[in-house]
């Protein structure tokens, strides 16, 4: 009988029971594995993927590459490789589990020489088990990409995203059960196979025996293993966000009753820090161990009618080395703490850009959003620009009409004065009935002396250059307009309504591809580029050729700062209309956050301005544990 309680306890008593030499092994594999395998990992997938010369900047881009040939062996590799690195890691836990040793140190080590040994057995047993899933789910995959491509292939995926129209609703009701189907059947195949790895460690079996063995020793008792498995993963998962929030909420608010003075909070946020990581590497070891060690119990108990793992024998001993092992991560803890303390910078600016204009107040690329935006404090506002049939430049974001005014004719079929007959501002509420589609030129004389703008270039395929022209041309007769205003200009007044004679120094240009980046530089060196992506998948973009990167706020790391910062261009965060989330991101330490609600990113950045250098750390403490 696979009681729950029973093997959770199981799991608990061998935890406590093999600790030491789990602990060696973990830090001895974690070295191992960050100085070693996985930078050989790493290299190795970024060196293909620079060869296919592609950039991937876009879900559509990423999703072109993978279903290409190269694509998709890139993508086997990358899912081989990184599950052989985790079944190395499970292997050697199994096995200092099941070994019976005096020396834990010695243990350790042994455990990590005979998973190395075995590493053909695992890397067969990666290609079976993980293959089988991959497998079962490419005819899901194609069904549901021509499920896509015949329900919403010709929407706006924009469109789709915001409007969220009854083919999308089919297109889940469809695809839904198909992926329910597959998880079914992956599920099953999983449990069935789960008593492979720990077979493979410790019995030497190859892979297809294993995989065998493991279905006889399973059969009829996989519904209780269901249960154990699940029951284990919430602990995992659960126990680090639990411990988040206790710090959070118990612990942070403790540091703001003390003095506001440096010599008092830097040390005790020191000690706070170094205990927070203290607490997550033991949290994230315990549920890698855990989970070996869930592997292990099973196993004997159907294998060998043995509840678990046997203890160590007595008098077995840690060893002077396993002392040192475990005060090194007392050290790791410190030394972390000490440089999360020195990555918080006191003063930080931020650049606020408004998105579309202030387009929760105002309707999107509109004259209003513009001017919303300026009394809202923006230092730039970002527009979406399209190319007209005669060429002209209008503010507009989406291929078709349909989302705003429910004609489905794409923009770029109609001349700008057929486009003075729709009006885009009624969706939006009754005060915008009537308001039209502008063109650039007007947004340009809305924005004089108040704002810079950051355009983003919506190129119709085939027209990306002339669009670029187009834009350029439109900046150059705005430059020519406010050089002839400022040579009548009387009054100091007069100067400020006429606006920054160099258009082009405080204008930016926005694009996702890196060809429009080149082009524009091209024609006009001195125009600022931001290259918008939604990601980066690692080695294909050059980082050289930008002023910018603009990155979707969920995909703004610590390493994606850095390589900002040793590449010389800026960090744009897009799009941000939370207060709290705002506040992470200037201390991770963007340069501009483009926001629908700019009015509220500029209240953030003076309240922040008002703190003392105290309260200051005390936020970017509560920032950090937040991210």
């Amino acid at each position: 009988m696979l009681a729950l309680s029973q093997l959770s306890g199981d799991v608990l008593r061998s935890l406590r029971e093999h600790l030491r030499p789990l602990i060696a092994y973990h830090l001895f594999f974690t070295l191992l594995a960050s100085s070693l395998l996985l930078p050989a990992v790493a290299w190795s997938l970024t060196a293909l993927l620079d060869r296919f010369g592609r950039t991937v900047l876009t879900n559509a881009e990423l999703i072109d590459l993978m279903v290409s040939p190269a694509g998709g062996l890139w993508l086997l590799a990358a899912i081989g490789l990184t599950f052989l690195v985790l079944y190395l890691q499970q292997a050697g836990m199994i096995l200092v589990a099941a070994w019976p040793r005096d020396n834990h140190l010695h243990l350790a080590f042994e455990a990590l020489w005979w998973t190395l040994h075995r590493l053909p057995a695992l890397a067969g047993l990666v290609v079976l088990q993980v293959g089988a899933h991959l497998l079962l789910a490419l005819p899901v995959a194609f069904a549901l990409t021509w499920l896509h491509g015949v329900l919403l292939g010709g929407l706006d995926p924009y469109y789709i995203q915001r409007v969220r129209p009854p083919a999308l609703w089919q297109f889940i009701a469809i695809g839904l059960p198909l992926v329910v189907v597959w998880a079914s059947i992956a599920a099953t195949l999983y449990f069935r196979w789960i008593l492979a790895l720990p077979l493979v460690a410790l019995e030497a079996l190859s892979p297809r025996a294993a995989l065998a063995r493991s279905h006889r020793l399973t059969h009829g008792r996989r519904r209780h293993i269901a249960v154990a498995v699940v029951a284990l993963l919430v602990v995992i998962v659960a126990l680090p966000i639990l411990a988040t929030l206790l710090f959070d909420r118990l612990f942070t608010p403790l540091l703001w009753w003390l003095p506001e003075r440096n010599a008092v909070l830097v040390p005790a946020t020191f000690a706070y820090l170094t205990t927070y990581v203290l607490v997550t590497l033991a949290l994230t070891f315990a549920g890698i161990a855990a989970n070996a060690l869930l592997s292990a119990c099973l196993y004997l108990r159907l294998a060998h009618r043995e509840p678990r793992p046997a203890p160590p024998p007595a008098g077995a001993h840690p060893g002077g080395l396993a002392w040192a092992v475990e005060l090194g991560v007392v050290a790791f803890a410190l030394w972390q703490a000490w440089l999360i303390i020195n990555s918080f910078e006191l003063r930080d600016e931020v650049s606020v850009i408004a998105h579309r204009g202030s387009s929760l107040v105002a309707p999107e690329n509109t004259l209003p959003a513009i001017r919303h935006a300026l009394g809202d404090g923006a230092d730039y506002v970002e527009l979406d620009v399209r190319l007209t049939a005669d060429d002209q430049v209008v503010l507009y974001h989406d291929r078709s009409l349909q989302r705003l005014t429910g004609d489905p004719r794409n923009l770029g079929d109609l001349s700008r004065e057929a486009l003075g007959e729709f009006d885009v501002g009624s969706w939006f509420g009754d005060a915008y009935v009537g308001e039209r589609i502008p063109g650039l030129d007007e947004a340009l004389v809305a924005v004089r002396g108040r704002s810079g703008l950051m355009i983003d270039l919506k190129p119709d395929p085939g027209r990306e250059v002339a669009l670029v022209e187009a834009v350029i041309a439109t900046l150059e007769a705005e430059q020519g307009r406010r050089r002839d205003c400022l040579a009548e200009a009387v009054t100091d007044r007069d100067v400020r309504a006429c606006g920054e004679p160099d258009v082009f120094g405080e204008t930016r240009l926005a694009t996702t591809s890196p060809a429009l980046v080149r082009e524009i530089e091209s024609r006009h060196p001195g125009l600022r580029t931001t290259l918008l992506a939604q990601l980066i998948l690692p080695g294909t973009l050059d980082r050289r050729g930008f002023d910018a990167l603009g990155l979707r706020h969920n995909r703004i790391t610590e390493d994606e700062v850095r390589l900002a910062r040793v590449y010389d261009y800026e960090i744009h965060a897009w799009t941000i209309n939370d207060r709290a989330r705002m506040s992470q991101l200037i201390d991770l330490g963007v340069d501009a956050i483009i926001t629908d609600r700019p009015r509220l990113l500029t209240e953030l950045i003076a309240d922040r301005r008002a703190l003392g250098d105290g309260a200051l750390l005390l936020v970017k403490l509560r920032n950090w544990l937040r991210t």
